[in-house]
């Protein structure tokens, strides 16, 4: 595949499930000259533990959604994944093909960078590079995938003891107009670690490092009104929506604000439940 995509030069487009591709490709918005079909590279296929999970890049949403193993060691994930689209793009659409379309307006990347997921990208023989996910979109529809390199899977950390991972969404129209993470581990019922991610606002989805960082110490049985409120404000100050059709910017500052207190206070009772 890494052959083929340098003898036909940067104009040719990999295809795997198409969901995205056709799409923009039927509203005339492309100019590839070729494809380069992946679906039948059994490395790229699949899903595996070892540790953590390790998902085909060309795994489809649907295989993902009902994985058995999945569902045992990271529950969180299947749930995320039902949310994706519809059913039609679910059995069609694949993870990788999601992250390298680079919609800012897409589930799995929010849930991914709250999960500190990463991918694997290699070119021909050559060695595997790791890159978090939160590093891998540029910008809209734009990766850091090198020319002949492709994204060979996606990984995800099980997760820890007396931990929880939330994500929600809200949507005003088939893609989310906001989507948040929020994935908190508790140590003697107080908050110790915390990450938070929001997407779908702005032109990237992004780690809410502020927010994060005032909910740590916070106790899960009796949450203290004020760090709440710092963490939605400061979720809220960090991120850098773009006006569109589904609001202005200020409108989506308070879509931030309210759909992250609404994430950490879900993912602080689910913490609280696993650890007892």
């Amino acid at each position: 595949a890494s052959e083929l995509l340098d003898e036909l030069g940067p104009r040719a487009a990999l295809y795997c499930g198409g969901t995205e591709l056709l799409l923009v490709a039927k509203l005339g918005l492309t100019e590839f000259t070729d494809l380069v079909d992946v679906k039948s590279i059994e490395e790229l296929a699949g899903i595996e533990a070892n540790g953590e999970l390790r998902l085909g890049a060309t795994t489809t949403h649907r295989e993902i959604e009902r994985s058995a193993l999945v569902l045992e060691r990271s529950p969180s994930l299947a749930a995320m994944e039902r949310a994706v689209g519809n059913l039609r793009v679910r059995n069609v659409g694949t993870i990788g093909g999601n992250l390298c379309f680079a919609d800012p307006h897409s589930d799995p990347a929010t849930y991914l960078i709250a999960a500190g997921g990463s991918v694997s990208a290699r070119r021909g023989g050559a060695p595997e590079r790791r890159i978090p996910v939160e590093d891998f979109a540029r910008g809209p529809y734009e990766t850091v995938l090198e020319q002949g390199e492709l994204l060979v899977a996606v990984h995800v950390p099980e997760p820890a003891p007396g931990s929880a991972l939330v994500h929600r969404k809200m949507s005003f129209s088939e893609r989310p107009t906001i989507t948040v993470a929020a994935n908190l581990t508790l140590r003697d019922g107080v908050v110790a670690q915390a990450c938070v991610a929001v997407g779908s606002v702005g032109l990237r989805p992004a780690r809410a490092r502020e927010a994060e960082r005032a909910l740590i110490g916070m106790d899960a049985a009796a949450p203290s009104a004020d760090q709440l409120d710092a963490c939605r404000e400061a979720a809220a100050s960090q991120a850098e929506p773009v006006a569109d059709s589904s609001g202005s910017v200020e409108y989506k500052r308070q879509l931030v604000r309210v759909l992250t207190g609404r994430v950490v206070s879900d993912a602080l009772s689910e913490a609280r439940s696993s650890g007892t």
